[in-house]
């Protein structure tokens, strides 16, 4: 008997584990781009195949990624980890471990966080939480608003950053 297939749900994420290796030749990055297919149970591949659950075998993992790209949201974590294949798919692109992978700085960090439990943040309170200038608050919200991740609602000191 085999190991029960794992689903982890989370706030920000899900994942799925499942016990056995790749098969031999198939690495992480093989599976980002169209593979050979080595199906462990091939009536189930081919009754899969058939019934058009599956339209061609080693796209599966291909149209994951293309379809949370197309979503706006971060590419899946593949990962193999205790004897097993994982496949982490996340809720959105503001995750901490994202928003280190976009260069922002640690208050940046806190701050996009923050905006995402409380809604909004005005220059003053940013200035206020991490004891910085008027001047630091609005360039690091500025480089926020650049790159998408906020949008400023209204203008001088009544301006509000909400999630972009």
């Amino acid at each position: 008997m085999g190991v029960f297939t794992q689903i982890r749900v989370y706030d920000d994420k899900i994942s799925i584990w499942n016990d056995g290796e790749l098969p031999q030749g198939i690495t992480l990055e093989k599976l980002k781009q169209h593979h050979s297919s080595r199906p462990r149970n091939l009536i189930i591949a081919d009754v899969c195949f058939k019934g058009g659950l599956i339209d061609a075998w080693g796209s599966g993992t291909v149209k994951i990624i293309e379809t949370c790209k197309a979503a706006g949201l971060p590419e899946p974590e593949l990962e193999e980890r205790d004897g097993g294949f994982a496949v982490t798919l996340f809720k959105n692109n503001l995750t901490e471990q994202n928003l280190i992978k976009l260069g922002l700085n640690e208050r940046q960090i806190k701050a996009v966080l923050y905006v995402k439990k409380e809604g909004e943040i005005s220059t003053s309170l940013y200035t206020e939480m991490f004891n910085v200038s008027e001047r630091t608050s609005r360039n690091d919200l500025l480089e926020l608003t650049e790159k998408n991740i906020l949008k400023k609602i209204g203008e001088t000191n009544k301006a509000r950053y909400i999630i972009s």
